[in-house]
């Protein structure tokens, strides 16, 4: 099978090219497939699989399966990087890139180009953010900074945070805090994730404010762990600043992978996320 190793801001995933190659369709070989692809030690190496699929409403389909195996239903860094290939690969070498995802339809510009002509920085229209929660979906009663008890596995509470709840097609829980610690992201980071006002489990994203035009963020993404990045959750950390009176709407978020600059666009509604996307290398492997 062959494969494309690609990152957004360090958000790396192995992208399989199924207008060539074959979906795997059985569930459970599927997931089986992207847990090996995605070992570090004895695959290739991600935090999940994409794969890019012919699409009957768009230029293509984006199917995205993290490190553990299960679904998601978007990937901001990993929607920049199915465009870049699209439009690289001459799949759809055009002004503006339709990408179907499990959230919807994405569209897609290239801003800033390789001196090869290759897509370098892309802008990702990531539409409405979704704040109804039942739809996030998760029970809390408020969803903007709204404290939240954590407990670890003996049921022993560990801390009180105040989050705010954000879907961007996947869901998110933000919280704002003084400093981004180890202990947070992989302390707290999974408990938040299997917290039970959750029932599809959620992406937890850590964020000290450094003024109100920027932000530093550090994620816990669901089924996959610490990732260095996340479109889709610094997506939605740019609507929590704006809910909780953190931030403005226009903000440049810095990331271990890289920045990521962000708009909540007040006239139409919709998130405009605008990053890298790097294709690093090509190849076979037996799957």
């Amino acid at each position: 099978m062959k494969f494309t190793k690609m990152h957004g801001c360090g958000n790396d995933y192995v992208y399989v090219n199924c207008f060539e190659e074959t979906f795997p369709e059985c569930p459970q070989e599927r997931a089986e497939l992207v847990q090996r692809l995605s070992d570090r030690h004895f695959g290739i190496g991600g935090d999940g699989v994409i794969f890019i699929c012919p699409s009957e409403k768009a230029d293509a389909r984006m199917r995205m399966f993290n490190a553990d195996g299960s679904e998601a239903e978007m990937c901001g860094n990993g929607v920049r990087c199915v465009a870049k290939y699209v439009f690289d690969h001459d799949i759809a070498r055009k002004d503006e890139i339709a990408v179907e995802t499990q959230a919807g339809i994405k569209l897609i510009r290239v801003m800033e180009f390789n001196p090869d002509g290759t897509a370098a920085k892309l802008r990702v229209d990531m539409g409405e953010p979704i704040l109804d929660l039942p739809k996030i979906p998760t029970t809390l009663s408020n969803g903007v900074n709204e404290p939240l008890e954590v407990t670890d596995a003996s049921g022993k509470t560990v801390g009180t945070f105040r989050v705010t709840t954000v879907s961007m097609g996947n869901p998110h829980c933000i919280t704002f805090v003084d400093e981004i610690t180890d202990d947070l992201v992989f302390g707290i980071g999974p408990l938040v994730e299997h917290h039970p006002v959750f029932p599809a489990r959620v992406n937890t994203e850590f964020i000290q404010v450094l003024s109100p035009t920027e932000l530093k963020m550090r994620v816990w993404e669901r089924g996959t762990g610490e990732t260095l990045a996340c479109g889709t959750g610094a997506s939605a950390v740019s609507v929590a600043g704006v809910l909780t009176g953190n931030s403005e709407r226009k903000v440049l978020i810095h990331l271990l992978g890289g920045d990521l600059e962000l708009e909540w666009d007040e006239a139409t509604n919709h998130v405009f996320m605008t990053g890298p996307a790097v294709e690093v290398f090509s190849g076979t492997v037996n799957p």
